[in-house]
């Protein structure tokens, strides 16, 4: 694997410099962007630097370590899928099931991100900068996701817990089938989905956003939000209905 090392980074935590571990994928391929990633040292360079990834699939997926991962580009399918305590970021826009299937950590994309981001994702913070589309947070199980722009159509569908914010508009069947995760919107919903409606807005919701918003480094005001869930009418058995089922 091609890699460049000694260079130096601003480390979140106290501005400390740390060494960057550099590897470009014009040289070097994903298999071995990841194997390095994995590796027993990966942690002893906690700060790393992926260079022209030209929209490859599957870059820095199942990290385990706290390691500090950014890519100088736009990425393809599945994105820093399986992450755990790694900290992603995409300067550029990701594609299909960016952070799919997250248990934990951060992965933020400063563009826009594809269908599905953040799917069935367990835990752990996505913030997408820009729009995402379709089926964004769809089978969510307890991540947090904030969307800067607009997300598309079914959003959050089968969403189980977690909380998905967009701070644009949503598109058709928002929430469509949810169980208990919530939703925030500023802007407008074109239509709600099966089982999905508006509930009010109360000052624990609005502290909730708050600190949400704070995460993803957003200054939106939360009070301008609205809040949507279940009417947990689709999923209680009722035997009126039995001959439906």
């Amino acid at each position: 694997m091609a890699a460049l090392t000694g260079e130096s980074l601003d480390n979140a935590v106290g501005g400390l410099t740390v060494p960057v571990t550099v590897v470009d994928l014009a040289e070097s391929s994903v298999r071995d962007l990841n194997r390095a990633l994995h590796s027993p040292d990966a942690a002893r360079t906690t700060a790393w630097r992926v260079l022209n990834p030209r929209g490859a699939h599957s870059v820095a997926c199942g990290l385990a370590e706290e390691l500090a991962v950014d890519i100088e580009g736009h990425v393809g399918y599945y994105c820093a899928g399986m992450n755990q305590r790694a900290t992603v970021t995409v300067h550029g826009n990701a594609g299909t099931g960016v952070a799919e299937n997250m248990m934990s950590g951060t992965v933020r994309v400063h563009g826009n991100a594809s269908q599905s981001a953040g799917a069935t994702a367990h835990g752990g913070l996505l913030v997408v900068d820009g729009d995402a589309a379709a089926r964004c947070g769809i089978s969510m199980k307890g991540a947090d996701i904030v969307v800067g722009g607009n997300v598309g159509h079914m959003s959050a569908f089968m969403g189980q817990a977690g909380r998905l914010v967009v701070c644009g508009d949503a598109g058709d069947a928002l929430g469509d089938s949810l169980y208990e995760a919530r939703i925030y919107v500023k802007g407008t919903v074109k239509s709600l989905g099966a089982d999905c409606v508006e509930k009010e807005m109360r000052d624990e919701h609005v502290t909730e956003l708050a600190e949400l918003l704070k995460a993803a480094e957003r200054d939106e005001d939360p009070a301008g939000f609205r809040r949507y869930g279940s009417a947990r009418r689709l999923y209680h058995f009722k035997v009126d209905n039995s001959t439906a089922y």
